[in-house]
């Protein structure tokens, strides 16, 4: 494919309402782990894709782990699936239209994320494309990134199909993610840097927190 950047940034996105529950736990966890324990937080996936990655599409490098037991980032801001909640009217969101504004972009720094995996024997992998598609390919090693489309992943206009494809990569993060290794979180506007502000008001751990205007739509 195209040549990895030296230290690529991951960005996992969540709702705000979510932020007090993942400081409160210290980290953040993938679906199978919250619906294993009953989780209740607000979901702005889609519902559909979310079952098959919870029960249908198996990460092949790990291949007794399922998709959903995975805590997913993609590898820019400004994501296709946040197009999608921008645009509020895709048919597979039945439990959320309330559009991009409250979306966090949680970011990570790559090989801090895969370091801190091995030294805990925590499983991670990369996929290629969407991981919640049914002909994805993933990969467990860092000498594997150049299987990414790097140049689609960077590109702001994913009208080509295969473009669209290679931007929606993912990597994985197995049950959990710290919240040690979030430096950084890109909010859309002022009033939701203040609410995040708030947030972590007292929480030992705190990432910047920062307008990224450029990571929305």
């Amino acid at each position: 494919m195209t040549t990895p950047p030296v230290r690529p940034k991951i960005y996992h996105i969540t709702h705000v309402d979510n932020l007090a529950s993942i400081v409160a736990a210290d980290y953040i966890e993938a679906d199978g782990r919250r619906v294993g324990q009953g989780g209740d937080q607000t979901s702005i996936g889609m519902t559909e894709i979310k079952r098959r990655r919870l029960y249908e599409i198996a990460v092949s490098c790990h291949p007794d782990t399922m998709v959903g037991e995975y805590v997913p980032f993609y590898f820019c801001p400004r994501s296709i699936m946040l197009y999608i909640l921008y645009m509020r009217n895709h048919p597979d969101l039945t439990h959320y239209r309330d559009g991009q504004g409250p979306v966090l972009h949680l970011q990570v720094d790559m090989e801090a994320a895969i370091n801190w995996a091995d030294q805990h024997g925590v499983r991670w992998a990369f996929s290629d494309r969407n991981a919640g598609t049914r002909y994805v390919d993933f990969h467990s090693s860092p000498k594997e990134l150049d299987m990414i489309d790097w140049e689609a992943v960077n590109e702001t206009d994913f009208r080509d199909p295969l473009v669209k494809e290679g931007k929606q990569a993912e990597f994985l993060i197995h049950d959990t993610c710290p919240w040690h290794l979030v430096e950084k979180i890109g909010v859309l506007n002022e009033r939701m840097r203040h609410q995040v502000n708030s947030i972590l008001q007292n929480v030992q751990h705190k990432p910047v927190v920062a307008i990224e205007r450029t990571w929305y739509y």
